[in-house]
């Protein structure tokens, strides 16, 4: 990020903030979140009314444009939101709330708090089955951490545990050119992903995966399904490959493991929806960093997240 950036008015002024982020969820006039008035709203200016108010004409009530969202009854300033905000879409492989804690000047719970909000900005704005119209779907999972603890409550790992039942599973779906959608699961059978396959990728999809029994009797679901068989060094065969989810899978673990270090797993599922957000809104697909915060302060909406209690070993 250019030092240029960090001097933009929506980054240090509330005022200019508040007007930024009216722009952006108010393209064409204010709308009232009480009743949804658009025709007879109006901004109140007088001596004794905080700044960014407006009141509807039709339902009379007053509201402002943090009213329903993210940030609502928030303390934190408006610009330093618009700044995590910003700190958070343009990191690659994410950004700690440490980091955001020494950047903006709040504490680290605050910070914590307002990456968790963000994050659930970021996650849920995707619609629609991936591979319509016959696009190429991969599947895959990928497993990190694990879910053991300690009679001190800490999590560890199984003395000399091996294989995946001990580790959080994460799948992910990705379309090949386009986006991916990533879940926390609690367990990886056919049972278990069979309705998640069914409910994202669409019917007349070609699907790609591995040689896991989760992925088996597919055929009839969707257009095709191939798999590549990893226990026998096949990981390509003309078409029928499933390196793109594994790049996504690289983007993930680089991110857990080298930022974050440590996630609790009943906040896994945010945090993959965050890289998956990222994902979606890449460079390749025409975003820039400036257009990727712009996408998830649209996400704001709904989406206000009541105090959860957080502890320094939780969460980075």
């Amino acid at each position: 990020m250019s030092q240029a950036l960090f001097a933009e008015a929506r980054f240090n002024d509330d005022d200019a903030s508040r007007d930024f982020l009216e722009s952006v969820r108010w393209p064409d006039g204010s709308i009232c979140p009480h009743c949804g008035g658009v025709e007879r709203n109006s901004r109140l200016q007088g001596a004794t009314h905080r700044p960014g108010l407006w009141f509807c004409g039709d339902c009379r009530g007053q509201f402002t444009v943090t009213v329903g969202t993210a940030f609502e009854h928030s303390k934190v300033p408006l610009h330093k939101w618009m700044l995590a905000n910003h700190l958070l879409c343009s990191s690659k492989k994410g950004i700690t709330a440490h980091q955001i804690h020494r950047t903006l000047g709040v504490t680290y719970k605050t910070a914590w708090f307002m990456c968790h909000r963000l994050r659930e900005a970021m996650a849920g704005n995707e619609s629609g089955p991936l591979g319509s119209g016959g696009g190429t779907v991969e599947a895959d999972e990928t497993y990190w951490g694990t879910s053991k603890r300690s009679k001190a409550g800490k999590e560890r790992a199984a003395l000399g545990a091996r294989g995946y039942e001990h580790k959080e599973k994460i799948v992910a779906l990705v379309e090949r050119g386009g986006k991916v959608r990533g879940f926390h699961v609690a367990t990886v059978t056919g049972k278990s992903l069979k309705p998640i396959l069914l409910a994202n990728v669409s019917q007349d999809a070609h699907l790609m995966t591995d040689e896991s029994g989760a992925y088996y009797h597919l055929e009839k679901l969707f257009a095709s399904h191939k798999k590549v068989v990893h226990s026998r060094g096949e990981y390509s065969r003309g078409n029928a490959h499933t390196n793109t989810i594994e790049g996504f899978f690289s983007i993930l673990k680089r991110g857990l493991v080298g930022t974050f270090h440590h996630v609790a797993p009943k906040h896994l599922n945010r945090y993959v929806g965050e890289f998956s957000f990222r994902y979606n809104t890449r460079t390749t697909l025409g975003y820039s960093d400036n257009d990727r915060a712009i996408s998830a302060l649209k996400g704001i909406s709904g989406k206000r997240l009541t105090y959860l209690p957080v502890k320094a070993a939780q969460s980075a």
